[in-house]
């Protein structure tokens, strides 16, 4: 592995553990087990480092997504994919970690935006119209109000003053959310769908 990418995969996983404020570039090299010397020949300082590991992250969470889509056999199978994947993307994340970029870090904040209001937002959209098109969410569905919605869920889950940290944690949150997303959507036979992968029997 090349030295920038080991530092940039060991920046992310502390940040993402502990938030990305309180971790130092000390942290950092101490992490590594490198001189901040070492470090420094890399990034400039730590704002560029952050925005650096924020480009990395986002490009492969952009191609993990990818193939999850390609691999769903429905715009269902495709979003419970997508819970598993949160799930595992969720397990270990700081959730200070939102605030931290937007208040500190504006270049990376601003990184952030722009791929979730053109890559996040389009994918979210693809879904709901794959969705309409197996006849498996509602054919009267508001696509672009409804994908604005989806979009500001996934950032709501990390909302401290909506849900405190010590009470929730942000997997249970992300899968509550996304299937009642999905529920709202869902046409009878989407219900079916979703039941079947939830393993409940409901009565009609």
């Amino acid at each position: 592995m090349e030295p920038k990418t080991r530092i940039l995969l060991s920046a992310e996983k502390l940040f993402m553990r502990a938030g990305i404020r309180s971790v130092s570039m000390d942290d950092i090299a101490q992490e590594l087990a490198i001189s901040k010397k070492t470090l420094y020949k890399w990034f400039e300082n730590k704002d560029q480092m952050v925005h650096a590991v924020m480009q990395s992250h986002l490009g492969r969470e952009a191609g993990e997504c990818e193939g999850l889509i390609k691999e769903a056999t429905s715009a269902i199978d495709e979003l419970f994919r997508m819970m598993d994947w949160l799930r595992a993307q969720f397990s270990d994340v700081h959730p200070g970690i939102f605030y931290d970029l937007q208040k500190y870090y504006p270049e990376s904040w601003v990184l952030w935006t722009e791929h979730k209001h053109s890559y996040i937002l389009r994918q979210i959209s693809d879904n709901l119209h794959r969705g309409i098109r197996e006849g498996l969410y509602r054919a009267d569905l508001d696509v672009d109000v409804l994908a604005r919605l989806r979009l500001a869920q996934i950032e709501l889950a990390f909302n401290a003053d909506v849900f405190p940290p010590r009470q929730f944690e942000v997997q249970r949150l992300q899968q509550a959310i996304l299937e009642h997303f999905m529920l709202g959507v869902a046409t009878l036979k989407g219900h079916k769908l979703i039941n079947s992968y939830r393993h409940v029997i409901e009565e009609e």
